[in-house]
């Protein structure tokens, strides 16, 4: 643990850097240590912020740890900077993919229970109100629409309310990828003139699992093949998922969604371990 702390510290560091990030000087915890802090507590300790300032602080990682409300106030005036650094590690993830293979699917971010829903003081619209189809069960909260590598690694990924369809945020996505790429997608994502758009805009290939009564069906082999690349992006999820605690603890749906950013972050830095490995 201790070289992947002062792995994540040195490349905060380094980004902020590239970023041209400046800081007063007079700052008793600068900004790197602020988001190291969180991603060591999305990536150990299941987004606990405090466990995090209590590990790094006893541990002589970072001396002069903040008190919980000033180090939840800098950290929220530099969230920005996390979806900055999800799409910059996106960006070298795409850089050194071996194929031009990628997949997209949504995972449902449950806020809390049906039965809690009028005491839920984060979101209180009927839109988060989602239905999740293969379990046949409702849920309340956000959507996770997430687009993978072949091998896993977070490239996008951005949230919307629980009740909005999948097929209707395809165009929330950017596709900002190398021409020629293919991306796998379950069925629900049939849209041929989305498809059409997107291969004449992006010089992409959207390749959605087609369903039985499609105009445009694949071979059986292609099927196969785009069924066997789904589950890649189905794992990623799911380990998002093991990272994140049974209930999210957050005061406002800002705090909330940073959470999830955090946890999509480690995981896209839990895979520069893996390769260093």
């Amino acid at each position: 643990m201790d070289e992947q702390i002062v792995a994540i510290y040195t490349l905060v560091n380094d980004l902020l850097l590239g970023l041209g990030h400046h800081e007063n000087s007079q700052c008793r915890m600068n900004d790197s240590e602020v988001i190291t802090t969180a991603i060591v507590a999305a990536l150990f300790f299941s987004g606990n912020y405090e466990l995090a300032r209590a590990f790094l602080h006893q541990g002589g990682y970072i001396p002069t740890m903040l008190s919980k409300s000033r180090y939840s106030r800098r950290l929220h005036r530099v969230s920005h900077y996390i979806v900055t650094f999800i799409e910059m590690l996106g960006a070298h993830w795409k850089g050194v993919s071996s194929d031009s293979i990628y997949v997209i699917d949504t995972f449902p971010i449950v806020v809390c229970d049906n039965w809690r829903i009028r005491r839920c003081r984060l979101y209180r619209e009927e839109k988060y109100r989602g239905k999740i189809a293969s379990k046949r069960r409702y849920f309340y909260g956000l959507k996770l629409h997430l687009m993978v590598t072949s091998q896993g690694q977070p490239v996008e990924f951005f949230l919307t309310p629980g009740s909005e369809s999948d097929v209707t945020h395809l165009r929330s996505f950017q596709f900002d990828l190398p021409t020629g790429s293919e991306i796998y997608a379950d069925k629900i994502y049939n849209d041929y003139t989305m498809e059409d758009l997107i291969n004449e805009t992006r010089q992409v290939k959207l390749c959605p699992v087609r369903k039985k009564n499609s105009k445009r069906p694949y071979p059986p082999w292609r099927t196969y093949w785009i069924k066997l690349h789904r589950k890649i992006v189905e794992t990623t999820g799911s380990s998002i998922a093991r990272r994140m605690p049974r209930s999210i603890h957050a005061v406002t749906a800002a705090g909330f969604e940073l959470k999830i950013a955090l946890f999509v972050l480690a995981e896209s830095v839990s895979h520069i371990f893996k390769v260093a490995t």
